[in-house]
Parts: structure tokens; C-alpha cells; sequence
């Protein structure tokens, strides 16, 4: 009796390994669409992040900000997504969700620093108008000033050399 049981145990425990081994193959195929569909979805989504990436840096390039050190890393973040591209063609899966992960975030620091450079350009030119502004301001009003003072000045030289004169008597008689 406890032979067939310990008989039945053992081909029990054979019968559920063969199962296990065959679910995970099964699973393994279901894994594999699923990452194909997946491996699309994150392509397809690091594209968008990179292309939403270069529309804000070409906004902060536009402001007058420095984005040459943003372009070299939108640049990187390009050849990771055509790695990911490659990758995708040749059908390692694994491999384009890396790329397109690493891309995408690339991608999202570029974007969030763009936002900042655009934010520190736009405020750096509202300053200088501001200034400017001021000091067109103040060089209108010197001008102005200075025009007054010197008509005053050119006046009051003007009536002293007029009243300087001695007026001389003439007669029309021939």
C-alpha cells in the first residue's frame, strides 16, 4: 500500500512537471506576441517623445536660447530609437523595448530642459526690453530736456546781444 502510494506520488510528480515544462512553453509563445505588440507600442512611443522633444527645442532655439548641448543629446536619443528600429526589424523584441525605454527618456529630459532654456530665454529678453525701454525713456527725456536748456540758453544770449545795441537815429530827409 505504501509503495502504490509513493508510486502514484512520483508519477503524479512526473505528470505535473511535464505540465509545468509545457505551460511555460505556452506561456513563452504568448509572451513573445505580447512583446512583439509591446516592442510596437514603445517604438511608437519613443518616436513621439523624440519628435515632441525636437518641437520644444525648436520653440527654445526660437526664444534664443543655447540648445546645442540639447541637440547633441536629441541626436543620441535619435540613434537609440533607430537602433530600436533595427531591432525591431531583425525581431528582437527585448532589445527595442531597452532602445525605445532609453530613447524616450532622452527624449523627456531634452523636453524638460528645453522648457527651462525657453523659460530663462523668454525672461532673459524680457528683461532686455524692459532696460531698453527704460532707456530709450531717459534718453528721450535728456534730449528733451537738453533741447529746452539750450533754446533758453541760445534766448537769453540773443536778448543780451539785442539789448547791447544802440539804436541810432535816422532821418529821411535828403
Amino acid at each position: 500500500m505504501r509503495r502504490e502510494l509513493v508510486s502514484v506520488l512520483r508519477y503524479s510528480l512526473v505528470l505535473l512537471m511535464i505540465l509545468v515544462f509545457a505551460s511555460q512553453f505556452s506561456i513563452f509563445l504568448t509572451f513573445a506576441e505580447v512583446s512583439e505588440d509591446k516592442a510596437a507600442s514603445d517604438l511608437t512611443n519613443a518616436e513621439e517623445a523624440v519628435a515632441s522633444a525636437f518641437e520644444v527645442v525648436l520653440d527654445a532655439e526660437q526664444s534664443g536660447a543655447n540648445v546645442s548641448g540639447l541637440l547633441v543629446r536629441l541626436n543620441e536619443a535619435g540613434g537609440f530609437l533607430a537602433q530600436a528600429n533595427m531591432s525591431y526589424s531583425a525581431g528582437n523584441f527585448e532589445e527595442v523595448a531597452q532602445l525605445a525605454h532609453l530613447s524616450q527618456s532622452i527624449a523627456e529630459e531634452v523636453k524638460g530642459e528645453a522648457y527651462e532654456l525657453k523659460n530663462l530665454a523668454q525672461s532673459e529678453n524680457l528683461r532686455l526690453m524692459s532696460f531698453t525701454m527704460m532707456g530709450s525713456i531717459v534718453g528721450v527725456v535728456l534730449v528733451v530736456l537738453g533741447s529746452v536748456w539750450g533754446w533758453r540758453a541760445f534766448r537769453r544770449s540773443y536778448y543780451r546781444r539785442v539789448l547791447k545795441m544802440k539804436p541810432e537815429v535816422v532821418s529821411d530827409e535828403p
